[in-house]
């Protein structure tokens, strides 16, 4: 998998080149590169395939970010994993990149899933647990899981806490099994 394996490469030149207060607003630009990529075969095929010259895929690239408002380190950028065509890897750049974002700025994001709508107080109560746990601010996305039957999963980083009634019943029957 040479994308994730190279990934990180990438995400760190990309910081490098926008530079880290610079960082949220390129992200989101390579988003939108990547939005377009996921909409559109043509230009995905543009940027990822072989039968364009560097030349005509640098042009089309620069009039493609001329409409949707890209900076020229971003637009740069594309040329450049375009060029190596390892432009599909973009959706793992971009998370690598956040995530390297984060931690440089000391912020993790966090995950939450619950069955239901959350109070605003509730997340904020939620938020100030997690960030006393974690030692680092954290930003909250909170998604509506109507699988869950009730309680919440909480995602952040690579750590899931799980008070679902799902998962608690599943802790309870693994401690029924063991004796």
């Amino acid at each position: 998998m040479k994308q994730i394996k190279e990934g990180k490469r990438y995400a760190k030149t990309f910081l490098n080149i926008v530079g880290i207060e610079n960082a949220p607003s390129a992200i989101n630009e390579l988003n939108m590169v990547n939005a377009l990529m996921t909409q559109s075969r043509e230009f995905r095929g543009l940027l990822a395939g072989p039968q364009f010259t560097a030349g005509e895929k640098e042009k089309i690239i620069r009039e493609v970010a001329g409409k949707i408002g890209l900076s020229d380190n971003t637009v740069r950028f594309v040329i450049y994993l375009s060029e190596l065509r390892v432009i599909i890897a973009l959706p793992e750049i971009i998370k690598i990149a956040t995530n390297l974002y984060l931690e440089k700025k000391r912020r993790a994001k966090a995950v939450v899933m619950a069955s239901a709508e959350i109070s605003k107080e509730y997340e904020n109560r939620l938020k100030a647990a997690l960030e006393k746990v974690i030692n680092k601010a954290i930003d909250i996305e909170v998604v509506k899981d109507p699988s869950l039957l009730g309680g919440i999963l909480v995602k952040v980083g690579s750590t899931m806490y799980d008070s679902s009634i799902k998962g608690q019943l599943r802790l309870l029957k693994d401690e029924l099994i063991k004796g």
